[in-house]
C-alpha cells in the first residue's frame, strides 16, 4: 500500500499552495499529515472539498476551547485498546494507522502517534475481557483503520472474536473504500465470508468522494455478502447544504451503500472550525425526508460529551431553547446540549 505522506513538495505540487508551506509544517507537528495518493488525486482545487478534509489548517492551533477525548474513551477503557460503554457492545482499537489522516477525527488525540498495530498480548487481554462479560453480543473494530492491518492480522482478530461464543456480531469501521480502494480485494472478501456475520460500515462525506474506484471497492464487499452501511460526519464547508447531503445520500445507495448516521461533530479539539449548528443538521434532515427515498434518509444523532452515549434527533422532536437543547439518553436521562460556534469567525 503506497502513500503520500507528510511532505511538502507532495502536498504542494501542481500549483496547490492555499496556505504557507511555514504553516503547514506548525499544524502537522502537533497533528501529522498523511494522504493516499489516490485520495491526493480527488483534490480539483485549494480549499475543495476533499482538501478541506485531509489538509492541514491553522485554525486547528486554533482550537483550545474543545476537549481531546470528549466522549471519555479513556475513563471507559477497562482494558488497553477496548471502549466499553454500552452494555451490550464494545468498540476494539486495533491499529492507529489510517490511510488518510482526516482533520476532522473524532480521536485526532490519537491517529499519528504510532503505526504499530495492537500488539498479541493487548489482543489477549482484550479477548478474554470480552470472554467473560457474556452480555457483550456486539463487537465493533476501529482505530485508526482496521482494514490497514494485512489479511493475516485481521484473520487472527476475526478468529479470536468468533471463538468466544456469545459475540454474536462483529461490525468494521472503515473509510479505506473511501481512501484507499485499492486495499478491498479478492483475498480480502474471501477472508471475510469466513466470519459472517459481519458488517461493515464505511465513512463517505461528500459526492467527490464516490468515484468508479470507490464503487467497485464498495461492490466487492457487498458481493461478498457484507451488508454496507455509512457515517457521514456533517462538516461545514464541506457537506453542509441541502444539495450537497441529497447527492451524497442517494449516490450511495446507488452504490449499495446504506445510509446509517449523519454524526453532528463531537467537541474535538483543534476541530472547532468544521463545526456547524445542530439547527443546520435539522434543516439539512427537514430537507432530506420526503424528498428522497427514506432508504436514503441517516439518523441524525449527537454523541453526547462524557460518554453519555448517542442521541438521534429529527426536527420535530427536540426542544431546543435559546442554544441550549434538551435532550433524553438511551437510558432515560435528561440531557442538556450547548449548541454553540466556537470556530473563529471567517
Amino acid at each position: 500500500m503506497q502513500y503520500i505522506t507528510y511532505n511538502i513538495s507532495n502536498i504542494y505540487k501542481n500549483g496547490i499552495t492555499a496556505i504557507k508551506k511555514e504553516s503547514a509544517n506548525l499544524v502537522s507537528a502537533r497533528y501529522p499529515v498523511r494522504l493516499s495518493g489516490y485520495y491526493a488525486a480527488l483534490i480539483k482545487r485549494p480549499d475543495d472539498a476533499i482538501w478541506k478534509q485531509c489538509m492541514p489548517d491553522t485554525r486547528e492551533l486554533e482550537d483550545d476551547s474543545q476537549c481531546p477525548d470528549p466522549l471519555d474513551e479513556n475513563g471507559l477503557s477497562p482494558v488497553p485498546g477496548l471502549i466499553h460503554r454500552y452494555p451490550d457492545r464494545v468498540v476494539l482499537l486495533v491499529s492507529n494507522r489510517c490511510a488518510v489522516y482526516c482533520r476532522f477525527c473524532m480521536r485526532k488525540r490519537l491517529i499519528g502517534s504510532g503505526d504499530a498495530p495492537m500488539g498479541e498480548d493487548e489482543l489477549r487481554n482484550v479477548l478474554d475481557y470480552i470472554a467473560v462479560h457474556p452480555s457483550i453480543h456486539d463487537v465493533i473494530l476501529s482505530g485508526g483503520d482496521p482494514l490497514m492491518l494485512d489479511d493475516e492480522s485481521l484473520s487472527k482478530i476475526l478468529a479470536g472474536l468468533r471463538a468466544i461464543p456469545h459475540v454474536a456480531i462483529i461490525r468494521i469501521g472503515t473509510r479505506v473504500p473511501v481512501t484507499l480502494p485499492e486495499r478491498i480485494t479478492p483475498d480480502l472478501c474471501r477472508l471475510f465470508r469466513n466470519f459472517h456475520p459481519l458488517y461493515i460500515n464505511t465513512h463517505f462525506n461528500h459526492p467527490n468522494e464516490i468515484t468508479e474506484e470507490s464503487r467497485a471497492a464498495c461492490a466487492l464487499l457487498a458481493d461478498a455478502g457484507i451488508p454496507l452501511g455509512n457515517q457521514t460526519v456533517l462538516l461545514k464547508g464541506v457537506n453542509d447544504s441541502v444539495d450537497t447531503m441529497r447527492a451524497l445520500m442517494t449516490g450511495l445507495l446507488a452504490i449499495r451503500v446504506r445510509p446509517y448516521y449523519l454524526h453532528q461533530m463531537d467537541l474535538v479539539q483543534g476541530t472547532a472550525h468544521f463545526r456547524t449548528s445542530v439547527r443546520t443538521g435539522l434543516e439539512i434532515i427537514r430537507g432530506l425526508r420526503g424528498h428522497i427515498s427514506g432508504l436514503a434518509v441517516p439518523h441524525y444523532v449527537i454523541d453526547l460529551p462524557g460518554g453519555k452515549g448517542k442521541v438521534a434527533i429529527l426536527p420535530d422532536d427536540v426542544e431546543i431553547r435559546g442554544n441550549t437543547l434538551h435532550l433524553r439518553t438511551y437510558t432515560g436521562e435528561r440531557v442538556t446540549y450547548e449548541d454553540i460556534i466556537t470556530a473563529p469567525q471567517e
